[in-house]
């Protein structure tokens, strides 16, 4: 059997994971992002996905979500399947930068503090970096902001995180 301090934090995709599986310059300019809100580039995106895909499937995990907290009191998923199919009948596995930073889950169910039709209701997920992702029921949770397209707040983290930032700037200021 394992010992707890060996199980702790296992499927948490966290610095420590971070430092040993990717590039010093990725791991770099991504704690830049985190701990400075620096852009994300396309390239350290593309790098972040492959080894936290990697990392994932090796901890048994098959697919994954963007994963967050809407109005509605609860927490809501979207998953996909890190398989793709090939032309020739076979599977890949892929995960991409743009995959990891942006999802596109219907809104159409969650509240959005106004009537609108179900047509408009589009909702965009983008990755939080600052939160870890982590594997729950061999799924690779990855903690997302949720707003609509015109920027309204449909979740309980973004207007956590729009606080910090106004804080941080007036605080800087």
């Amino acid at each position: 059997m394992s010992k707890v301090t060996d199980l702790y934090g296992s499927m948490v995709f966290n610095e420590h994971v971070m430092r040993e599986r990717l590039p010093k310059a990725t791991y770099k300019q991504l704690m830049k992002t985190i701990k400075e809100g620096a852009p994300l580039d396309e390239d350290v995106a593309n790098v972040v996905a492959h080894a936290m895909k990697e990392w994932a499937i090796e901890k048994g995990a098959t697919h994954y979500t963007h994963w967050f907290q809407p109005l509605t009191g609860i927490t809501s998923e979207k998953h996909d399947s890190f398989i793709d199919p090939t032309d020739d009948g076979l599977t890949i596995m892929t995960f991409s930068g743009k995959e990891l930073i942006q999802g596109e889950p219907d809104a159409s169910s969650f509240p959005s503090g106004g009537l609108r039709a179900t047509f408009e209701a589009r909702g965009y997920t983008a990755w939080d970096p600052t939160s870890y992702a982590f594997i729950k029921d061999e799924v690779l949770c990855i903690p997302t902001a949720f707003c609509s397209y015109t920027g309204e707040a449909l979740d309980k983290k973004t207007p956590l995180l729009r606080s910090m930032k106004a804080i941080e700037t007036q605080g800087r200021r």
